[in-house]
Formats: C-alpha cells, sequence, structure tokens
C-alpha cells in the first residue's frame, strides 16, 4: 500500500476506520439517548402507554438490540481513550496502530464477558 501524504494517518488505513467506527457508535448512543428520553417520558404522560412500551422491550430482538448498544458503547469508550491519546501524548500519533489494536483486544474481552451471560437472559437460559 503507497504511503499515506504528509500530515495524515488516517487515510484508508486503520486510523481512518477507527475514526468512522468512533463516530458511528457515537450517532447510535445518540439515538439511543434520545429514544431513551423520549420513552422514559412517557411515564408522566400515559403510565398505560409506558407500559406498553417497556413490554415491547422484552424480546429477543431488543435482547439483541441491547448487545449492539453494548457494544457500542464499549468500543467507544476505549476508542475515546485512544483518541485522547493520539491527540494529547506527544508519541500518540506514533502509536495509534498499536493502540487500536489494543482497543480492539479490550474489545473483545469485554464483549466476551459480557455476551454469554446477556444472551442466557435474552433467550430464557439465565433463570
Amino acid at each position: 500500500m503507497p504511503e499515506a501524504p504528509g500530515g495524515t494517518l488516517y487515510r484508508g488505513r486503520e486510523g481512518m476506520w477507527s475514526w468512522v467506527a468512533h463516530r458511528v457508535t457515537g450517532v447510535l448512543i445518540f439515538f439511543f439517548l434520545l429514544v431513551h428520553v423520549l420513552d422514559t417520558s412517557l411515564v408522566r404522560v400515559s403510565p398505560e402507554a409506558y407500559n406498553v412500551v417497556i413490554s415491547a422491550y422484552k424480546t429477543p430482538i431488543m435482547g439483541l438490540g441491547e448487545a449492539g448498544l453494548v457494544a457500542a458503547i464499549v468500543f467507544h469508550a476505549f476508542n475515546g481513550v485512544r483518541v485522547i491519546l493520539v491527540d494529547y501524548w506527544s508519541k500518540g500519533p506514533r502509536y495509534h496502530r498499536v493502540m487500536l489494536y489494543v482497543v480492539l483486544g479490550l474489545f473483545v474481552v469485554t464483549m466476551a464477558g459480557f455476551l454469554p451471560r446477556h444472551l442466557m437472559n435474552v433467550f430464557g437460559g439465565g433463570h
């Protein structure tokens, strides 16, 4: 692969994809928070409507959505620390690729600890 032009770390390489993933996960988390505020506010307007919405969340599809939400939050959090280090640590740009692999490793370890128990609860094995 040709060398990136001077002044950029991100063009088409790991840095660019982590940048994209960071923005995508941030937008997904934002929309979750927006929906969460709206559905929680239903309790003041109509407790019956709130109960209907909350019961709709107790489905396997929503359980998988929760797993996706946790994955987005975990990646966004770990990658956010990496972004801070790249931006504010003098050696950060030199190690940005290694730090991305550390982020991915921490993500896999964290999700490996979370997913089995969560999926047991979602699909009825965790009672």
